[in-house]
């Protein structure tokens, strides 16, 4: 199916929180918009999110929350080294309660406001999930509006005209059809690249090969290489979000592991972990920081966790330390982690490892099987103690290796999107290799720069979709001042 026209104010190429939220405004402010999805269904990866960013929202208000903004933006820039933009945070920040609201007022319904790990109470978790705020939401009230949405359409080519406009080379996914239509702006909103090895391994220092991308995937970059050939500046490439220990069955799709607790019991708890030589080498706390522990884990050439049954018992009967998201609530009882547990182990999953001895689980997972028992000795030795002489683990979470049988877990890095690849102003318009616009291109979410450095901060929870939904409304009322 091809377009309706041939020229359009606005083409908005991406169809998650950024480019839907550009469409939707671009179109309230009474321009023609086309939408273009390279998929079959919209909203690429913001339907799995949970909730976005803000302070001093109707929610918190009402629940008492008081957060205050320097604060937050202090903390941010510091986190990001001052690699972030200080403008773009305050921008954001300041418009954050209104992002919540006007959401809100689009149709978007929400739980309630919480913290995640160690972080604030910035997270908005709305009903639904990201998928039923695209669908349930924006995208009939774009299309009430008169926007128009064209999926199974890949934007291929972006060339500037003589008059200013752009044009953008389309593709028809179901005929292999390219054809070309004319707009005034362009707003690039395609998520970033985790999908693209090629791009991870060349812009990033992570191992692809131990990456495990939790998302759509359809971030492979597509419209920052369409822009870097129109001459936009490369900028802020390198972050993927890590969230830490993530298993990877090369039978299922990555997401399936989101919702199990046995992912999350193996992954994303304080409790042990060794290298490829059967050594602790960090404190596992730092899984209350999600993108530091995916920092810690590529310290090392492989990790394992290693849990003995009483500390699965454990969880299942009082609750896990750590959770997952709204995948997986932090405290859950597990009551169904025995059950995953010998699934797996009887379909003798790639990831798992059963024995009755730590030096018969050594050998399954091909480690030094003296090293390996030197470190459980040593780490119940602290646990009996209750001091982490090693790493200062709190005494909490220094739970003994002593009951059997034992469980290994190999641990591959979870990750749920890329974050920059061109410079933007605040204005969220496209900068070229000499820091001046370019007319009429505008790029907003995963695929503008300016919100982090090379870690992504998760104590204020919220902050990427959050920026998705804010930076495609944003580049929206610019476009506004620009036609």
């Amino acid at each position: 199916m091809r377009s309706k026209k041939t020229n359009y104010d606005v083409v908005v190429i991406g169809t998650g929180a950024a480019g839907m939220a550009a469409g939707l405004t671009a179109v309230q402010d009474g321009h023609s918009v086309l939408m273009l999805e390279k998929g079959k269904t919209t909203g690429g990866s913001t339907n799995y999110t949970e909730g976005l960013f803000a302070i001093d929202s109707y929610l918190q208000k009402e629940e008492g929350i008081k957060i205050k903004a320097t604060d937050v933006l202090s903390e941010e820039v510091n986190y990001s080294k001052y690699k972030a933009d200080s403008r773009i945070w305050r921008d954001y920040i300041n418009s954050s309660a209104e992002n919540v609201q006007w959401l809100h007022e689009q149709g978007v319904e929400y739980e309630g406001v919480q913290a995640m790990g160690a972080g604030e109470a910035t997270w908005h978790i709305y009903k639904g999930m990201g998928f039923g705020v695209i669908h349930d939401a924006l995208q009939p009230r774009f299309e009430q509006a008169g926007g128009e949405i064209l999926t199974l359409t890949r934007a291929v080519n972006l060339q500037k005209k003589d008059n200013g406009d752009i044009e953008v080379t389309l593709r028809d996914n179901r005929t292999k059809e390219h054809y070309r239509v004319s707009a005034r702006t362009v707003v690039l909103a395609t998520g970033g690249y985790l999908n693209n090895e090629r791009l991870i391994k060349e812009e990033t220092s992570y191992d692809e090969r131990r990456l495990v991308p939790v998302s759509s995937g359809k971030g492979t970059g597509d419209g920052l290489e369409m822009a870097w050939h129109l001459g936009a500046q490369k900028n802020g490439m390198g972050m993927a979000m890590l969230f830490g220990g993530y298993l990877k069955d090369e039978q299922e799709p990555s997401y399936k592991m989101m919702s199990s607790q046995m992912n999350t019991a193996a992954g994303q708890q304080p409790l042990l972990w060794v290298n490829e030589n059967g050594e602790r080498f960090v404190n596992e706390e730092v899984v209350y920081n999600f993108s530091l522990a995916g920092n810690a884990l590529y310290t090392q050439a492989q990790v394992y966790s290693i849990l003995d049954q009483a500390v699965i018992d454990k969880m299942a009967t009082e609750g896990n330390f750590m959770g997952l998201g709204i995948y997986v609530r932090r405290g859950q009882k597990m009551d169904k982690l025995q059950a995953e547990l010998d699934q797996a182990v009887a379909a003798k999953k790639s990831f798992i490892f059963k024995a009755n001895t730590i030096a018969e689980l050594a050998k399954q997972m091909q480690l030094p099987v003296a090293n390996l028992q030197e470190t459980i000795n040593r780490y119940n030795k602290f646990a009996d103690q209750g001091v982490d002489s090693d790493f200062g683990k709190e005494s909490q979470y220094l739970q003994k290796v002593t009951t059997g049988p034992f469980y290994g877990f190999k641990l591959n890095v979870g990750a749920f999107c890329t974050m920059g690849g061109l410079k933007v102003t605040p204005e969220n318009q496209v900068l070229d290799t000499n820091y001046k616009p370019i007319p009429g291109l505008y790029a907003a979410g995963n695929d503008a720069s300016g919100l982090v450095g090379d870690t992504y901060g998760p104590n204020m929870p919220g902050t990427c979709v959050g920026y998705a939904f804010y930076s495609g409304r944003n580049a929206a009322h610019n476009i506004n001042k620009y036609l």
